[in-house]
């Protein structure tokens, strides 16, 4: 009688054979980026530390600085703007209002990212819609410059991150308990101070992983920075793109992207840490 394999194997196999391919991915782009330049072909040559070594330019702090800056802009704004949605969403007594914010949340998922860039470069340009709007209502004479800025970037990687972040703070607000917020009504509380001494504390640890998924996110975006921002606005997949591809410095921009990943790793790391200060002072208090 053949033993049967336990039922979570053929469950588990998928995800070790994905770890693996991943796992070698990383370690092929780890070996290219100690491999030394050669000039002119894709070959690469012998163990080297020059290309750690070459990111204390600073072209290259001012590319790193802005993709932390605007992935910090991005994850700020999204939450700003998501967490009104994600929670009219949760408590909305009405269904049809519920299925209404839910298809104007989800709907840009289905869309792919190029076609969004394409659709904001339509929108920010000097002849795009914003500016004919403004140009219309006598607001302005001369149209202001979206595209080729931070801001333009910003502006379009929010409109591409707020599906994501309307999603975790759905399923944070979802889960507090609203016995918690009758309680402190019922003791005189105002719904000002329901909501900020006890809705959004308990949704915190949502808010946290929110962004930081959206700001580790957004430092791998590539689309977006490269449309919108035209050359002008570079982050570090761009600049890995330009030296892989236009100079292909391989070595270099593996090294860059092994930058880019520890960058993510690491605040998937803190978010961990903080998400686990918060509960346990939640639960203290």
């Amino acid at each position: 009688m053949t033993q049967r394999r336990p039922f979570f194997i053929t469950f588990l196999a998928p995800a070790v054979v994905t770890a693996v391919i991943l796992a070698a991915a990383i370690f092929e782009v780890l070996q290219y980026s100690v491999r030394e330049f050669i000039p002119g072909s894709l070959d690469v040559g012998g163990f080297t530390l020059d290309n750690f070594t070459r990111i204390n330019r600073p072209i290259y702090w001012l590319v790193l600085v802005d993709t932390f800056y605007i992935s910090l802009l991005t994850a700020v704004f999204s939450l700003l703007l998501s967490y009104p949605v994600a929670y009219a969403l949760v408590r909305a007594e009405r269904d049809w209002v519920r299925s209404v914010l839910v298809s104007l949340s989800i709907t840009p998922l289905f869309t792919g990212e190029i076609v969004r860039t394409f659709s904001w470069m339509l929108t920010l340009g000097s002849d795009g819609f914003i500016n004919s709007i403004l140009r219309k209502l006598s607001i302005i004479d001369m149209p202001i410059q979206f595209m080729y800025t931070r801001l333009g970037v910003v502006v379009a990687l929010v409109q591409f991150s707020m599906p994501v972040m309307i999603i975790l703070l759905a399923t944070a607000i979802s889960h507090v308990d609203r016995d918690c917020e009758k309680a402190a009504a019922n003791l005189g509380a105002s719904p000002t101070a329901v909501f900020w001494r006890i809705t959004l504390p308990l949704t915190m640890p949502g808010i946290l992983s929110g962004l930081v998924v959206v700001f580790a996110w957004t430092m791998s975006a590539f689309s977006t920075p490269q449309l919108i921002g035209g050359g002008k606005v570079l982050m570090i997949s761009n600049l890995a793109y330009l030296q892989g591809f236009s100079i292909l410095n391989l070595p270099f921009a593996a090294t860059l992207s092994l930058i880019a990943l520890v960058a993510a790793l690491g605040s998937l790391a803190l978010m961990k840490s903080a998400t686990g200060r918060i509960e346990k002072r939640l639960a203290i208090s």
